[in-house]
């Protein structure tokens, strides 16, 4: 890294190149919020550092350092510690006064709840659920602020064909249908091509919602609130910077609901009109012919004039087939090989970074069935050979010496038991005393 070059994130490059628009007059500071998701003050004085001190202005001044509300491990510690002792059935806001007043010890109530809870002392009440009046939630202003994303499985070409799935994202703001595809399922692959050529042609959106499917969300219990529990559709949204609202309801996210609706009405006759029965013929069709008639037909005008979809920037660019990748940590095995879905994989000895044993490896199963390893340490990509079968463990026979037919060349000395005719060896204090009656 030169002197005049500074590192920047993938989230801060993407705000430096919406700032830069905003200050060479492409867009206005509305629609910069909207792309950011910021406030516009915030948008406003983004804008400023920017144009005094350039990229730099957008990196956080506090990074590298300590927070000034960290808190002293062996305060939490000692305080936790008498907790335990002392006031393990107490209420957090009870144990909080009386560590203040018993033991000088000043933490806040949220900070105990929390420690308290974590170590099971205390568990924290559910909340009643009231009857709460529920009205339409209103569209979104801007076009690329959320998109609906749902699939819907149906009979689409009727007796003519097998049961699909159609694919199809709606923009919240305009009722537009962004995209839609037939494929065979929602899974992962499937939703991963979908969403790959959407933001190559459309940009990246500011929000999606979609509901709690299994390629979209870990529904087990133990994976509430816990960020590290990320489906791999979780992961590739947070690489690229855009929001994940999941729904509680169906009802939620209606729109995208009532477009399967009129699609399972309108688009199953279209499709029986015209005689098609494959996926493929039908993609086709939807693309040039329908969604441009249904979107002229069913359109609103958004709010505010403007799109706010995000282009990619060229590091997101290249690492596209990256971020919409199936990944997968391993760990390299002590004869640098790599055990994934039963096949063997060998590095090879060349390498551009370099690769211990053990070291954790994230292989990266891309849309076009091609498989890459990346060292999670160094970040580079690896270099690899597939093995037909497992590598076969090496042995090496010991060689004992009874088996080498050589004769020892040791000789007993004289006074050996074995030159004793198997009489009994005199001890060395039996010697000494028969020695010292041979003095006297």
């Amino acid at each position: 890294m030169t002197p005049d070059s500074i590192t920047m994130t993938s989230r801060s490059l993407t705000r430096y190149e919406v700032i830069r628009k905003l200050l060479d007059g492409y867009i206005n500071g509305t629609e910069a919020a909207k792309q950011l998701s910021l406030s516009l003050r915030h948008i406003k004085r983004l804008k400023v550092g920017v144009y005094d001190k350039g990229a730099p202005a957008l990196i956080h001044g506090n990074r590298g350092k300590q927070s000034n509300r960290h808190l002293d491990t062996k305060v939490e510690k000692r305080a936790l510690d008498l907790i335990k002792q002392h006031y393990a059935d107490f209420t957090p806001t009870l144990a909080t006064e009386k560590l203040k007043e018993q033991h000088n010890i000043v933490l806040s109530i949220e900070t105990v709840r929390k420690r308290m809870i974590t170590e099971k002392l205390w568990k924290p009440r559910e909340r009643k659920q009231n009857k709460q009046y529920h009205h339409w939630r209103p569209r979104k202003e801007h076009e690329g602020e959320m998109q609906q994303f749902d699939g819907s499985y149906h009979r689409w070409f009727e007796d003519r064909g097998e049961e699909s799935c159609l694919l199809a994202a709606i923009d919240d703001a305009t009722g537009k249908i962004t995209k839609a595809v037939f494929a065979d399922n929602e899974g992962v692959d499937n939703v991963f091509r979908f969403w790959k050529g959407y933001v190559e042609t459309h940009g990246k959106p500011v929000s999606i919602y979609l509901d709690k499917f299994s390629t979209y969300k870990i529904n087990h219990p133990s994976a509430v609130d816990n960020s590290e529990l990320l489906t791999q559709f979780q992961r590739a949204a947070q690489e690229l910077d855009i929001r994940l609202i999941t729904a509680h309801s169906p009802q939620a996210k209606g729109r995208v609901e009532r477009l399967f609706g009129t699609l399972q009405d309108r688009l199953v006759k279209e499709l029986r009109l015209r005689g098609i029965s494959d996926k493929e013929t039908a993609n086709r069709f939807l693309a040039e012919t329908f969604i441009p008639w249904f979107n002229e037909r069913f359109a609103v005008t958004p709010a505010k004039r403007g799109d706010v979809h995000r282009q990619l920037n060229q590091q997101e660019k290249e690492e596209l087939d990256s971020i919409f990748s199936v990944q997968s940590s391993r760990q390299v095995g002590n004869d640098f090989t790599i055990r994934f879905k039963n096949q063997w994989l060998q590095l090879e000895e060349k390498q551009s970074v370099t690769v211990c044993k053990k070291d954790d490896v994230l292989v990266e199963e891309r849309l076009d069935q091609s498989i890459q390893l990346r060292s999670l340490r160094r970040g580079k990509y690896l270099l690899y050979r597939a093995l037909p079968e497992r590598p076969q463990r090496t042995v090496k026979t010991p060689v004992l010496s009874t088996t080498t037919g050589t004769k020892s060349p040791w000789i007993p000395p004289a006074n050996h038991p074995w030159r004793n005719d198997g009489k009994r060896m005199k001890s060395g204090k039996q010697i000494k005393n028969e020695a010292q009656i041979c003095v006297e």
